[in-house]
């Protein structure tokens, strides 16, 4: 890629926007992610924000748990994951009346699940054996007004799947609102969402 040209030039939010970038749309590029761009990493270790420790950790997912590539040293590894799960949750009112109505049906939701590969889920439930993850997906989630998922959102839908080996599904904000105030429709929908039987 051209971007292997230029790594010399890169400063830290350069090193951390490329490699997300490319785990975003899945594009492997072992001529531009080799030895000499993770040694730059770590050599540049001590001017990495936040943010760019956060997208080095999904990098370092995407390179060592869906490509089998080498990753990040263990010392800038764990320094990336303790900014990944460093966040603070925040349960917003969306969350609270999908987690209640989950309740309503008969299950015990877990909220704010902190997953082996550092990623929280909204509200975790064991469905006929199986554990299953629900993304309560506000506006925050997705690009403008528009209904595409912002690249955070791609790669956790794609990297819990594949690294917690559980199923994850979404309830975008649209779909709740035409809902309405009607508990009967919330429910139906979280049964048919979550595979469960109509309720007779």
């Amino acid at each position: 890629p051209a971007a292997a040209k230029l790594v010399g030039a890169f400063n830290n939010q350069h090193f951390a926007n490329i490699a997300w970038a490319y785990a975003v749309a899945d594009v492997d590029a072992p001529a531009l992610f080799n030895v000499f761009y993770i040694n730059a990493c770590v050599e540049k270790k001590d001017g990495f924000k936040i943010e760019n420790l956060c997208q080095l950790y999904q990098w370092h997912l995407w390179q060592t748990k869906e490509k089998s590539n080498a990753g990040l040293p263990q010392d800038l590894l764990g320094r990336s994951y303790k900014a990944f799960i460093s966040e603070d949750p925040s349960v917003s009112k969306f969350q609270d009346d999908v987690v209640s109505q989950i309740t309503s049906i008969g299950l015990d939701p877990q909220e704010e699940v902190l997953m082996d590969s550092g990623y929280r889920i909204d509200a975790v439930v064991e469905v006929n054996g199986n554990t299953i993850g629900v993304e309560v997906d506000g506006p925050h989630h997705f690009v403008g007004k528009s209904r595409s998922p912002l690249g955070r959102t791609i790669l956790k839908r794609r990297q819990v799947p594949a690294i917690d080996e559980i199923e994850l599904v979404s309830v975008p904000y649209w779909e709740w609102d035409n809902l309405g105030k009607s508990q009967t429709k919330k429910q139906k929908y979280l049964r048919k969402l979550l595979g469960l039987a109509e309720d007779n």
